[in-house]
C-alpha cells in the first residue's frame, strides 16, 4: 500500500508537471507568434520597397534588403525564396522541412546541422486562387533555454514535493501501524502470562477486533474456571461418599442387605454429581458470536415426549410461541434448559403446564414456565437454584436440575427468577438480552 500510494502520487505529480510544461510552451510560443505578427508590417514595408507586393513574387536569387530569417513557399511548400540572411547562416530547403512538422503541435522549431535550432511561424496567403507561405524564422536557442529551465524548475518542485509526500506516507504508515505493533506486543503477553486483557485504548478501526479478542479471553477464562470448579467439587463430593462408603462396609452393624442398599444409594449420587459436574463445565457460549435456535420446534418435541411420559396424570401442555421465535443460545443449551424447566413442571404439576414466550421492550426475550401445581414457598425461592436444594424432598433426585438451568443461564448473560403463576403453581421466568 505504501509504495502503490507513492507511485500514485509520482504518476499524477509527473502528469501534471508534463501538463504545466506543455501549457507554458504553448504559451511561449503564443508569445514570440504575437510579436512577430506585430512585426509583419516592417515585413510588409521591406517587400514593398523592393516592388515585391505580393510578397509571392520573390524568387531565389533576389536581392531583397530584410533583416529576417525567411523563405516563401508555394502550396506544396517547395522555397521558392530566401531572405539574405536565411542564406547566409546557409539555411536551406527551409520549406521542405517545415513540411515535416507541420502537422505537429506548437510549438515547430526547425533544427538544422544538427545544433542549431529555429522557431518558425508560418503565414498563408490566397494570391488569385493560389496559396502561399510565408515562413518567418527566429532563433529558438534563448527560447529554448528559457523552457528548459522552467522544465527543470517544474521538476525540481514536483521533487520536493515528492520528498514530502514520503515524509507524510512514512509518517502516516507508521502511527497507523503503531496500534497494530502495540496490539502484537499485548498478545505476546497475553501469551506469556503477564496480561489478562487487551487494553481499551485502541483507534476507533481496531475497537472491534479488541473487543472481540476480550470477549474471547473472557469466555475461555470463564470456561476455565467453571471447569476448574466442577472438577474441584466432583473431587470433593466424590471424596466424600467414598469415604461414607468405606464406612457402610466396615460398619459391621449393618446387614448384608442394608450395606448394599447404603452403597448403592452413594453410587447413585456419585452418578448424579458427575453428570451435574460435566454439564457445569460445558455450559455457556462457544465461540465469538450468539448461536440463535428456533424455540417452537424444541417445545413441541419435548411437549410430546412429557406428555407420553407422564400420560397417566393427562396433562395439558399448551405453548404460546411465535413461529420465527429464536433463543441467542445452542439448540443444545436450550434442550438442557427447557427439558429441566419442563420435567421438574410436568413431574410436579397438576394437569396443567404452559411454555410462553416473547419479546420485551423490542432487546429482550421473556420465555416462561408455568404451572398449576404446589409452587414454590417463598422462603426457599432462591435457594432452590442452588446445587442439592430441592423444593419437592418426596420425589427422588439430587438438585440438580435447577442449579444446571441457572448457571446456562447467566452464562449468556440472562436472569432466572421464580414467582406464582397463574395458574396458582410456580413460574420460572427467564429473560435473554437480544
Amino acid at each position: 500500500m505504501f509504495v502503490t500510494s507513492l507511485c500514485i502520487i509520482a504518476l499524477v505529480g509527473f502528469g501534471l508537471a508534463w501538463l504545466i510544461n506543455l501549457l507554458h510552451a504553448q504559451n511561449r510560443y503564443n508569445q514570440t507568434t504575437s510579436e512577430l505578427i506585430a512585426k509583419l508590417p516592417i515585413i510588409a514595408a521591406e517587400f514593398r520597397e523592393n516592388n515585391l507586393v505580393p510578397i509571392t513574387q520573390a524568387r531565389e536569387g533576389d536581392d531583397i534588403d530584410i533583416q529576417y530569417i525567411m523563405a516563401t513557399c508555394n502550396a506544396g511548400y517547395d522555397t521558392l525564396w530566401r531572405s539574405e540572411y536565411a542564406t547566409d547562416l546557409h539555411l536551406s530547403q527551409i520549406c521542405e522541412q517545415y513540411l515535416t512538422i507541420k502537422d505537429d503541435l506548437p510549438p515547430f522549431y526547425l533544427n538544422f546541422n544538427q545544433n542549431q535550432s529555429y522557431f518558425a511561424y508560418l503565414l498563408s496567403i490566397d494570391v488569385d486562387a493560389q496559396m502561399y507561405h510565408l515562413l518567418i524564422l527566429q532563433d529558438a536557442g534563448e527560447l529554448k533555454a528559457e523552457l528548459s529551465k522552467f522544465n527543470r524548475l517544474t521538476y525540481f518542485r514536483l521533487a520536493i514535493i515528492l520528498l514530502v509526500a514520503l515524509l507524510l506516507l512514512i509518517s502516516a504508515a507508521y502511527w497507523s501501524m503503531r496500534p497494530l505493533a502495540q496490539l502484537k506486543l499485548e498478545l505476546i503477553e497475553l501469551q506469556r502470562g503477564r496480561k489478562q486483557r487487551l487494553s481499551h485504548d485502541y483507534p476507533e478501526e481496531l475497537q472491534g477486533i479488541t473487543t472481540a479478542l476480550n470477549q474471547l479471553i473472557t469466555q475461555a477464562d470463564d470456561r476455565q474456571t467453571r471447569y476448574q470448579n466442577a472438577m474441584n467439587d466432583l473431587a470433593h463430593s466424590l471424596k466424600t461418599r467414598l469415604a461414607a462408603s468405606i464406612a457402610i462396609i466396615d460398619d459391621s452393624t449393618l446387614e448384608r442387605q442394608q450395606q448394599n442398599k447404603h452403597i448403592l444409594e452413594q453410587i447413585n449420587d456419585m452418578d448424579h454429581l458427575v453428570q451435574y459436574q460435566l454439564k457445569r463445565a460445558m455450559l455457556g457460549q462457544q465461540g465469538l458470536h450468539f448461536q440463535h435456535t428456533e424455540l417452537l420446534p424444541i417445545v413441541e418435541s419435548l411437549a410430546q415426549m412429557l406428555t407420553k411420559l407422564y400420560q397417566q396424570k393427562h396433562i395439558s401442555l399448551s405453548h404460546n410461541i411465535s413461529e420465527n421465535l429464536a433463543l441467542p443460545l445452542s439448540k443444545g443449551d436450550v434442550m438442557e434448559l427447557l427439558g429441566n424447566l419442563m420435567e421438574n413442571a410436568c413431574r410436579l404439576c397438576i394437569n396443567q403446564v404452559s411454555v410462553n414466550a416473547h419479546i420485551k421492550d423490542g432487546n429482550t426475550i421473556c420465555l416462561s414456565v408455568v404451572d398449576d401445581g404446589p409452587g414454590v414457598d417463598e422462603a426457599i425461592k432462591q435457594k432452590i437454584i442452588q446445587r442439592g436444594i430441592r423444593a419437592d424432598t418426596q420425589s427422588p433426585g439430587q438438585g440438580i436440575r435447577l442449579a444446571v438451568c441457572h448457571e446456562l443461564v447467566n452464562s449468556y448473560g440472562g436472569t432466572l427468577t421464580i414467582n406464582t403463576s397463574s395458574l396458582g403453581g410456580a413460574a420460572f421466568i427467564i429473560e435473554f438480552p437480544l
